[in-house]
C-alpha cells in the first residue's frame, strides 16, 4: 500500500528499520502485549466518542500493535438496560490477537498522512471500501488521530471504530485529537524512565565484566557494555545475538538466553572458549562462563528480556554461585531503576566508545 510505504520511508533508521520502529523499540512499545495504561485510554476514547471499539495502536515497519484496546462485552454476556445505546450493550467483534498487518484498517493511512482521518461511512469512500476489515470485521466507520511524540515521530494512533455508519462531526474529531495529545504524557513518562536507566547503564559501562541485555524471544541485543564490546566485538543496534556473535552462538549462548526467556529461570553456560576479538590481545583464547537472568514486568510478572553477565575463568577459579550473585545484583539494580523496567527497556546506547550505531 503506497501510503504505508511512504510512512516507513519518512523515518529512515539503521539496520533497514524506520526511525519509527527504532523509536518504538527504545520506548519498549514494539510488541502487541496489553498495557493497562493504554487500555484505560482506549476505554476513555470509547466513552467520549460513544463508539463501541477503541484502540491505542502503535505501528512499526511490519505490523500494527494494539497495546490499548477496548471492546465491550459480547451481547450474549451483557445485561441490557433500558435506554442503553447499541454500543453500551456490547458487540460481537472477533479480534483474536492485538495486532494486524499493515494492509488492514486505516491507522496506517493516518500515520502516512500525519493527520487525523474521519470516515463516516467507509463504503462511501472507494479508496477505503475494499479494506479487509470491512468484510472481515464489519467495520463501517472510523475516526483516528496520530500520536506525534516529542521527537516529531509519529509512532501510532488513537482511534475508534463502529460497525454502523456514524456522523463523527467536528467535536468528536477534536475529542480524539485531544486524547492523542493527552496520551503523550504516558510517552514522556517512559522517556524519563529511559533517561534514568541510561544513567544507571553508565555505571554498567565501567564494570569489568561483559554485560549484555537482550529483548524478546528473538534475542535482539538492546545493550552491551564497553567490556562486552571490547572482548567480543561491537554489535549493531538491535542486532540478532546469533548473527552478531557467531562464536558465542556456536557455543550455545543464544539457546541459554532463549531458555531463560522462555522458562523465567536463570541459566548458566559454562566453559565457553572464545578467540579474542581484538588483535594483539593478551591471550589468544579465553574461557567464559555466562549467567542469563530473566527480567520481568513489574506488574504482570511476564519476562520481557534477559540480562547476560560473563565472567572470565581462564586463569581464575570462579564459582557458579559468585557469578549468580553478581547477575542477581545487576538485575536488582536494573529493576529498581524505573516503574516498569522490564517493559520499558533502555534504548541502545549512542555515541559510546567501542559500540557501533
Amino acid at each position: 500500500m503506497t501510503d504505508v510505504m511512504s510512512a516507513q520511508n519518512a523515518y529512515p533508521g539503521g539496520g533497514g528499520e524506520s526511525g519509527r520502529t527504532r523509536r518504538l523499540r527504545d520506548l519498549g512499545l514494539n510488541d502487541p502485549s496489553p498495557d493497562e495504561a493504554f487500555d484505560r485510554f482506549a476505554h476513555l476514547a470509547a466513552s467520549i466518542t460513544r463508539a463501541p471499539i477503541a484502540m491505542v495502536n502503535f505501528i512499526n515497519d511490519e505490523r500494527q500493535m494494539f497495546r490499548g484496546l477496548y471492546i465491550p462485552p459480547n451481547p450474549a454476556q451483557a445485561q441490557p438496560v433500558e435506554d442503553d445505546t447499541w454500543a453500551d450493550r456490547g458487540i460481537a467483534f472477533d479480534l483474536p490477537a492485538r495486532e494486524m498487518p499493515l494492509s488492514h484498517g486505516f491507522c496506517p493511512h493516518v500515520v502516512a498522512q500525519r493527520s487525523p482521518l474521519a470516515l463516516d461511512d467507509i463504503l462511501a469512500y472507494p479508496r477505503f471500501a475494499g479494506n479487509p476489515v470491512v468484510d472481515e470485521l464489519g467495520v463501517r466507520a472510523y475516526l483516528g488521530a496520530p500520536l506525534v511524540d516529542d521527537t516529531n515521530t509519529i509512532i501510532g494512533t488513537v482511534c475508534v471504530l463502529d460497525r454502523e455508519p456514524r456522523q463523527w462531526g467536528r467535536e468528536r474529531l477534536k475529542d480524539i485529537q485531544h486524547l492523542a495529545e493527552a496520551l503523550l504524557s504516558e510517552i514522556r513518562l517512559r522517556d524519563n524512565l529511559l533517561a534514568q536507566q541510561q544513567e544507571m547503564f553508565a555505571a554498567f559501562d565501567g564494570s569489568p565484566f561483559p554485560i549484555m541485555l537482550t529483548d524478546g524471544s528473538d534475542n535482539a541485543i538492546r545493550y552491551a557494555n564497553a567490556e562486552h564490546a571490547g572482548i567480543f566485538g561491537a554489535p549493531g543496534p538491535y542486532s540478532d545475538l546469533a548473527q552478531a556473535y557467531p562464536q558465542l552462538a556456536a557455543a550455545g549462548l543464544p539457546l541459554a538466553v532463549g531458555e531463560a526467556y522462555r522458562t523465567g529461570r536463570s541459566t548458566v553456560l559454562k566453559d565457553v572458549r572464545v578467540q579474542s576479538y581484538l588483535p594483539g590481545a593478551r591471550r589468544a583464547e579465553q574461557v567464559y562462563t555466562f549467567t542469563c537472568t530473566p527480567l520481568r514486568n513489574a506488574r504482570t510478572g511476564m519476562v520481557n528480556g534477559v540480562l547476560t553477565v560473563g565472567m572470565d575463568v581462564t586463569a581464575q577459579s570462579r564459582t557458579e554461585e559468585e557469578l549468580g550473585t553478581l547477575a542477581a545484583l545487576l538485575v536488582d539494580r536494573l529493576q529498581q531503576s524505573g516503574r516498569n523496567p522490564a517493559e520499558v527497556l533502555p534504548p541502545y546506547p549512542q555515541g559510546r566508545p567501542g559500540l557501533s550505531g
